[in-house]
């Protein structure tokens, strides 16, 4: 049994966990002990598949290659001890829509699970000077645009009124497999208004933007919120994310307390109370195919688990057709995974300081718990020429700044604080991906150095530690971030909806009898929003003769 690891604390682990009070079983699984569902990763997805299915009554097995569950959803201390690091995802908007957490199907509120919501939302500075700050109060944010356009202020809220309308149906796609409900272009022409929805929809961020505002300020404001996605904002079908400033302006960007991981912590606890069980350091690297049916898995230390019912995969698509022959597979299937496409890598530097960021606004200093820097809607254009090119931005990078620990001060010791730095570059450099171990250093300080154009009190002496994931380490942290992709792949016009991860294979059943995928690369992408794995547990749940709404009525 030493080759096994339970959640929490690993000895040796190259990034220190934080430790977790585990409802786990005393006794490890054996590779012998039979489970209904074996689970291939433990990202927030699976794990909330997993959650739902241990709740039905199925016994569960979760394994993870690394010594932290969550995949992009999990806290480590990455800089220093005592400072509560969000590997990669931050806040959680997009998944308070879910049901899961909606009506608390889970109970996860139960298993320690609490959010936090800041005000203000979000923080833009500018080159010239001036400033636009979303806020929780929408007359307080509108008036933010007016100090630029009355007619964007006027703009911003009618469109925020039109979004409303409109949001439960984009939810209901969402939040439904493929296959279960109609197409959301069939939702939409039965809806008011909704035929103008199909159309928006269709054209890009930059188009929606461009054509309803008419100060740059507020188009770089809403442009940066569109691009928080990694997609490029003129492409087809982005049309969407030019409404993610307005949908927040509801949701807010709430912070789960102690860290993003707190939630696949109270998933993992979920699936622990169910008589789940959950084992990292447990790389799955084989399909166990019998009879032409997926039986179970094989796990790089030698040992196998067999699953009764089915397996449930995460890892991504790119990785998992090279686990089983790839006659099995079908052609169309391996087409798909052949022509999957990357998005915008990140780049990201994890900082250890005393003091937050400080932004100047009128009357003093501000320091939100999230703030964006992109000086104007043609930086934002340039993005995918740049991209392109396969070398870094090193003047004037696009910014993400996060500093949670101005709303969570349980996330540092007391007076410190953790900042993280996001950018966007690109994975392949003209000498080759594995040309970011040379560079990192070099970008990460081009960072630092805009981020001080809008933010001088950080100084060095303001620097305790940093610990930098170029989209490179992204890639090796978590296969599933295939080419530095925090989303597992692009969204765009190929691989949304019914395209993903292809044609044919978007309703979570994979081309093998036995295997059903989850994740980002299924719908409706990536983001934190446990829509894919709450999907996948509906699909499963009705193969195995039974339904979510069966399983939601059952008492803890």
């Amino acid at each position: 049994m030493s080759n096994m690891s339970r959640r929490g604390f690993v000895k040796g682990a190259a990034i220190a966990p934080l430790a977790v009070k585990s409802l786990a079983l005393e006794q490890a699984a054996a590779p012998s002990e039979r489970f209904d569902i074996v689970v291939a990763g433990a990202g927030h997805n699976s794990l909330a598949t997993a959650a739902y299915l241990a709740k039905a009554g199925y016994r569960c097995l979760v394994l993870e290659g690394r010594p932290i569950i969550g995949g992009g959803v999990k806290t480590a201390e990455l800089t220093l001890r005592g400072f509560k690091d969000d590997v990669c995802s931050t806040a959680h908007a997009f998944i308070q829509a879910n049901p899961m957490l909606r009506n608390d199907e889970l109970g996860l509120r139960n298993f320690g699970l609490e959010y936090i919501d800041p005000d203000p939302v979000f923080h833009v500075p500018f080159p010239d000077g001036s400033y636009l700050t979303q806020w929780r109060d929408l007359d307080r944010t509108c008036a933010e645009f007016a100090k630029f356009s009355k007619k964007d202020a006027a703009t911003y809220r009618r469109l925020l009124a039109e979004f409303d309308a409109i949001k439960p149906v984009l939810g209901a796609a969402s939040f439904t497999p493929i296959g279960f409900g109609k197409p959301l272009n069939d939702r939409l022409a039965e809806a008011p208004r909704g035929k103008l929805w199909q159309r928006r929809l269709a054209m890009s961020a930059w188009e929606i933007i461009r054509d309803n505002f008419e100060d740059d300020h507020c188009r770089t404001f809403l442009l940066y919120m569109s691009h928080l996605a990694a997609e490029p904002p003129d492409a087809p079908m982005t049309g969407r994310l030019a409404f993610s400033a307005l949908g927040q302006q509801r949701t807010g960007r709430p912070l789960p307390k102690g860290g993003s991981g707190e939630l696949t912590q109270a998933m993992a606890r979920v699936i622990e109370a169910n008589h789940g069980v959950i084992l990292t350091n447990k790389w799955v690297r084989r399909l166990i195919i019998e009879n032409g049916r997926c039986a179970g898995v094989e796990c790089d230390d030698g040992s196998s688990y067999r699953a009764e019912k089915a397996v449930l995969s995460t890892i991504h698509i790119k990785h998992l057709v090279d686990m089983a022959p790839r006659e099995l597979w079908g052609q169309d299937f391996v087409d798909g995974v052949d022509t999957w496409q990357a998005e915008h890598a990140m780049f990201v530097t994890h900082y250890a300081t005393s003091e937050p960021p400080q932004f100047a606004v009128e009357g003093g200093k501000l320091s939100p718990v999230e703030a964006g820097i992109l000086s104007s809607p043609l930086r934002a254009l340039r993005g995918t020429y740049d991209d392109s090119l396969g070398a870094p931005t090193l003047e004037d990078p696009a910014l993400q700044v996060i500093c949670c620990s101005v709303a969570d001060p349980s996330r540092t010791p007391p007076g410190m604080h953790t900042v993280k730095v996001l950018g966007w570059q690109p994975y392949e450099l003209k000498e080759g991906p594995e040309h970011w171990d040379k560079i990192k250093d070099e970008v990460s300080a081009a960072n630092l150095k805009q981020l001080r154009r809008f933010a001088p009190n950080l100084t060095d002496d303001k620097i305790l530690a940093r610990f930098i994931e170029s989209p490179l380490d992204l890639e090796r942290m978590n296969p599933h971030f295939w080419h530095g992709s925090a989303h597992a792949g692009a969204q765009s016009a190929s691989q949304v909806g019914a395209m993903r991860p292809m044609p044919g294979w978007a309703q979570h059943r994979m081309p093998i009898p036995g295997l059903y995928q989850t994740g980002a690369t299924t719908h409706p992408g990536g983001s934190v929003t446990g829509a894919p794995g709450r999907n996948a547990a509906m699909v499963m749940l009705k193969d195995f003769g039974t339904s979510i709404e069966e399983v939601v009525k059952k008492k803890p």
